[in-house]
């Protein structure tokens, strides 16, 4: 024989398993990212290419910590909140790429042996090229802008790599303007998204190239 449940005690339990409200998405995070990785690349590159003396390049290391590090970092922990599989790898990689570079640069370069810490910083690098091409195949179904980015940037990997283990000076400043190209391209695909979503309309083309939304989270 089963118990009758008091009215008010039925509106308790119903209370009780309401379903968990569903959680809204958070406004794009890719224009900063791209901002944050574009404007530390440049800064960098400025170097690599010759164009400033070595001595001032210690100016990269906060913007390499705060910006480029952890701004860009927290761009890739919201794309996880956007299911963005490509962003969230992307810029939570790139983030962390740029707090070990100047952890690197800061406390591990100045304790290694002078005539071989070139290999070091090569396959550092190396490391970082594997992971940028890889990440140019599956920038082929996003869209231009950003596949442009992981071009340009693949090509700078390659040309910092083998500079650094072989020591090639001529070669680092061709990845230091290789650099640059890589920094323009992503400062593009930053202000197109910023300017596309605040303006409501498509300002300035992208390109998309997936042909739906399923890469976007991954399925």
């Amino acid at each position: 024989m089963s118990t009758p449940i008091p009215e008010a005690a039925g509106r308790h339990t119903a209370t009780l398993v309401q379903p968990a409200p569903t959680p809204t998405a958070v406004a794009d995070p890719a224009p900063l990212g791209l901002a944050a990785f574009g404007m530390t690349t440049l800064v960098l590159s400025v170097f690599n290419a010759g164009l400033l003396a070595k001595n001032l390049e210690p100016v990269v290391l906060p913007l390499a910590l705060f910006y480029g590090g952890l701004a860009q970092m927290l761009a890739g922990m919201w794309e996880f909140r956007n299911r963005n599989v490509f962003g969230a790898t992307a810029f939570t990689s790139f983030g962390a790429f740029w707090l070990s570079f100047a952890a690197y640069v800061k406390f591990i370069a100045p304790g290694l042996p002078a005539n071989s810490a070139h290999s070091a910083a090569g396959l550092f690098l190396l490391g970082w090229t594997i992971f940028t091409v890889y990440m140019l195949v599956a920038s082929l179904r996003v869209n231009a802008a950003v596949a442009a980015v992981f071009l340009l940037l693949s090509f700078t990997f390659i040309l910092l790599t083998i500079a650094d283990y072989g020591s090639y000076t001529g070669l680092g400043k061709a990845g230091g303007y290789m650099g640059l190209a890589t920094a323009a391209a992503a400062g593009y695909a930053s202000f197109a998204g910023v300017v596309n979503a605040t303006w409501g309309r498509v300002v300035l083309p992208v390109l998309p190239l997936a042909r739906d939304n399923t890469a976007r989270e991954g399925q």
